[in-house]
């Protein structure tokens, strides 16, 4: 891939919006506050423990009018995105710095979410099943199309260039990047804000808890320690960030600290038809060396990892093994689902934050393992792995 700038994060989780509360995160959140869910029905799940944005309010950034039909998921990203967009010097007050509006026309979005608006999708299902279809809020409905929380976003942000919503599961946001480049290197764009989103809802908590893989309130959770943890929680937020061509960015006086310089993806497919969770530790191992080999760098560049790792013992243990292959011996890990859960779709988005943050304002990530963080870190390769066979790999540099 051709190397891209990292200019510009905003962000949205429990207890923190911005940039400036994502680094203080980031720097000080070891473990995430779980809770019992308040967004449904507690009762019915005893013991169950996500990491919800309960205090989120988006209104300070967006504005109170035009707020009332979108629902949560839409909601994360427009505040995510414009706190990006401001991040990158790129807007100020919502308005574009440049006066004639020529950012805008050249500025995109590619964002990921692996399940879109569940909140909309179950709700009108509920009311045509439960009473009839003639009581459905036709102005809820365009929240259940995958893509409609980026066409706000769009919208709302007046981004004129490329609108892709990028669906390939826990993959997908580090995915975007890759879709961001080929529109980048092309020359249909200048700016493209990269990142994913996902809401909390019953539905998702459902599934995975049919799955066996949740850790209910008394089992250890403890993404990283494959051997004693008992499965994985669950969060919700977005991240986004703003990446360009660096000759753009310096010649609109942008900083141009964080590069991405490599990209990996694989696929290893079930080895059985019947299997619901592939969880691949070659995938994982190939993804990591084709980011390596399309960054120039040997394994040993690489000062420290920021993990994919979630609590769910297999899963982790996949991980374990891709990265004893691929560096010959334990590499220090930023461990970002200890301090926000496993956000799906958008927790490719929340590593890859993690990294532009430690590399860009030299923060050491307080969800780590046991290994000493180099203080000096330069080089680290960010991991997401999927429920099904796949991985995707960047490699994100200090210039």
């Amino acid at each position: 891939m051709t190397p891209l700038v990292i200019t510009g994060l905003g962000a949205v989780t429990q207890g923190a919006v911005g940039r400036e509360a994502f680094e203080r995160a980031t720097r000080e959140r070891e473990v995430g506050a779980f809770r019992a869910p308040t967004l449904f029905d507690e009762s019915r799940w005893p013991g169950a423990r996500v990491i919800e944005a309960t205090d989120f309010d988006p209104a300070p950034v967006l504005g109170d009018k035009g707020l009332r039909n979108i629902d949560r998921l839409t909601k994360f990203f427009l505040v995510a995105s414009r706190n990006a967009l401001e991040d990158a010097g790129l807007k100020r007050d919502a308005k574009w710095l440049s006066g004639d509006g020529s950012f805008g026309r050249r500025a995109g979005v590619c964002a990921s979410t692996a399940y879109g608006s569940l909140e909309s999708m179950v709700e009108l299902h509920r009311v045509a099943l439960l009473e009839s279809p003639r009581y459905l809020n036709p102005a809820r409905f365009p929240n259940t199309v995958i893509n409609a929380a980026l066409g706000y976003v769009s919208i709302w942000e007046d981004l004129r260039a490329v609108n892709a919503t990028v669906c390939n599961g826990n993959c997908g946001a580090l995915d975007s990047i890759l879709v961001a480049e080929s529109f980048l290197g092309t020359d249909r764009a200048d700016v493209i804000v990269v990142g994913g989103a996902e809401a909390m809802h019953e539905a998702l908590f459902l599934a995975f808890e049919r799955l066996e893989a949740m850790a209910p309130d008394g089992q250890p959770h403890a993404p990283g320690d494959d051997e004693r943890s008992r499965g994985m929680r669950l969060g919700e937020g977005s991240v986004m960030l703003t990446v360009e061509r660096e000759a753009f960015a310096r010649e609109r006086g942008a900083p141009c600290n964080v590069r991405i310089t490599g990209f990996g993806t694989s696929f290893e497919p079930p080895s059985s038809e019947v299997m619901v969770i592939n969880l691949s530790a070659e995938a994982i191992e190939r993804a990591t060396t084709l980011a390596l080999a399309d960054a120039k760098l040997a394994p040993s560049d690489i000062d420290a990892v920021v993990s994919s790792a979630n609590g769910y013992s297999a899963y982790d243990r996949a991980e374990k093994t891709a990265l004893a292959a691929v560096f010959g011996g334990p590499k220090p890990r930023a461990l970002t689902k200890r301090a926000y859960g496993e956000t799906l779709g958008a927790g490719g988005a929340f590593a890859l934050g993690t990294a532009y943050v430690a590399l860009d304002r030299g923060i050491v990530p307080a969800a780590r393992d046991s290994a000493p963080w180099p203080s000096d870190a330069r080089r680290l390769l960010v991991l997401t792995t999927g429920f099904y066979g796949n991985a995707t790999a960047v490699v994100v540099e200090r210039a």
